[in-house]
């Protein structure tokens, strides 16, 4: 066996325009005020609000959804493994949802990585896999399929950012420089972090190097503690500014109410900058709320920060020399010419919860790919208790309607196609999108999907009838003789008679029989 896979950003508008963007933003914030989900007309996204609110997009990047109602161009671009033939993944309708069948389709039978992620403004800052830089050797491209998820009802697929992976545009348009003000956000995932140099979004050097203090203006989010003290586990909004993770002008925390997102599937991360005296931090749940200001105020105290010196490269997943230990989830992101409004911004953060991120796919409990299950355990001791992940591994616990949300989520999987073959299946968390099933020395896991041949394999089983005669069973891919079981209260993948204890042929045909029912989180 190999070992285990570590865890873990004006012009002047006619009275017209100006006037119905007064009016957009106004609604927004009266249906944020009494909580009621905000129906975004298509002229209404993200990069439609930051326009009329006189900060336009120079950088728009997606791989799920457009961020203009106009839009009708490529998202991404996908390379094969099979022979490396590339293709362009676009859109459903203008204004819409990724073509994920596309992708499907194309990288069927094989692998394929992400290679190009399209600006969607009229900038064209296309982001391409990252090159070597002064802390990072080269980056490679993130597997295309590791982050299935649900957006706008739609199937699709985000970016799952693992240590040596990157993207990065050094030679850019309209981005801001040497003091110039710009604001940007990104929607990425609270529960795929680590505390690793650095998961940003935004403005990084030209060169991949360090080149000093105030040359980057990028959100950064993670557990990296940079300057201490921190509150609480985070994960944290902050800013890299270059030699620094600022959650203030002084580096450290000055808000002891900021404790972090916590696990939240979906975070918006926001940034602005003025370039000169000011910058300041939002985040929000992109599932539902609005956004929370942890820090407005001065740029750092320390030299070089006031005023900012950006380069205008934008960078995803590393730092600015290519740091590249992090790992992180982005979905959507933008960059804009100049300070967004509050009110701007809160219009973009009920555009994103409006598109219900992460939302049911629309299917249950049957076996087939999208479907959201739970797993029950058939054994006559154990009726009750199903599959859920704790603590990173998977057990078997007892599940009623009167369990918490957290344990009903913990117990509920989408059924994906197999990772390593699709007439198989591969389950993929409900509450850790991008973290998959996955057995190390025979013991099952919840990791993310690093795009590996053992990790796809390792997180890949194949159905059949019932070993007991009842409900269903589930051979390992890479090891055929071994099912999916349940032995003191932990799962592992077991063979019939065996050395190991959980190898035991005491009540093997029932503990490795499961029943696929409804899954247990709404």
């Amino acid at each position: 066996m190999f070992p285990r896979l570590p865890r873990p950003r004006p012009r002047p508008r006619r009275l017209r325009s100006a006037v119905l963007a007064v009016l957009s933003v106004f609604a927004t914030v009266v249906a944020l005020a009494v909580g009621v989900p905000q129906a975004e007309a298509a002229s209404s996204l993200p990069c439609d609000v930051y326009a009329a609110a006189g900060t336009p997009c120079v950088a728009a990047h997606s791989l799920v959804r457009a961020l203009y109602s106009s839009y009708n161009g490529s998202l991404y671009q996908v390379q094969r493994a099979s022979d490396s033939g590339t293709a362009n993944i676009g859109l459903l309708a203008a204004g819409g949802y990724a073509n994920a069948a596309a992708q499907d389709s194309f990288c069927a039978g094989t692998t394929c990585i992400i290679t190009k992620i399209y600006d969607q403004s009229a900038r064209h800052n296309d982001l391409t896999i990252e090159g070597a830089g002064g802390a990072g050797a080269a980056d490679v491209g993130a597997p295309a399929d590791a982050l299935p998820v649900t957006v706008g009802g739609h199937q699709v697929y985000g970016l799952e950012i693992s240590a040596g992976m990157g993207y990065r545009d050094n030679s850019t348009s309209g981005v801001a420089t040497n003091g110039a003000a710009e604001g940007m956000y990104m929607v990425t995932s609270g529960t795929h972090v680590n505390g690793s140099c650095c998961f940003d979004y935004g403005n990084a050097e030209t060169n991949n190097l360090d080149t000093g203090n105030g040359h980057m203006d990028a959100i950064n989010f993670g557990t990296e503690c940079w300057f201490s003290p921190c509150y609480g586990q985070g994960p944290w909004v902050q800013a890299d500014l270059e030699n620094g993770l600022f959650q203030s002008d002084a580096g450290y925390s000055k808000n002891t109410a900021n404790t972090g997102t916590g696990a939240i599937p979906f975070v918006t991360a926001l940034l602005k900058n003025n370039g000169q005296n000011h910058f300041a931090l939002k985040y929000g749940n992109a599932q539902s709320g609005a956004l929370t200001t942890t820090y407005s105020g001065g740029e750092p105290t320390a030299g070089g920060y006031s005023p900012m010196h950006q380069e205008g490269a934008i960078v995803l997943g590393t730092g600015g020399d290519n740091s590249n230990g992090s790992i992180g989830s982005f979905f959507e992101g933008v960059m804009t010419a100049g300070i967004p409004t509050d009110a701007a911004d809160n219009s973009v953060q009920a555009n994103i919860v409006s598109v219900g991120y992460g939302g049911s796919t629309g299917s249950t409990g049957t076996l087939t790919a999208g479907s959201e299950i739970s797993l029950r355990a058939t054994t006559a001791c154990c009726t009750a208790d199903y599959i859920r992940h704790q603590n990173d591994a998977a057990t078997v616990s007892a599940i009623t309607s009167s369990s918490s949300a957290l344990d009903k989520g913990d117990a509920t999987w989408i059924v994906r196609r197999g990772l390593a073959n699709s007439s198989c299946y591969s389950f993929e968390s409900r509450n850790y999108p991008g973290d998959f099933l996955r057995h190390f020395n025979y013991q099952l896991y919840r990791q993310p999907m690093v795009g590996t041949t053992q990790f796809r394999q390792d997180a890949t089983f194949c159905a059949g009838t019932g070993k007991s005669g009842t409900g269903t069973s589930f051979a390992s891919y890479n090891y055929p003789t071994r099912y999916l079981r349940h032995y003191n209260f932990n799962v592992y993948i077991a063979s019939n008679g065996g050395s190991n204890a959980f190898d035991s042929a005491t009540s093997w045909t029932d503990d490795v029989s499961w029943v696929v029912t409804a899954p247990w989180a709404p």
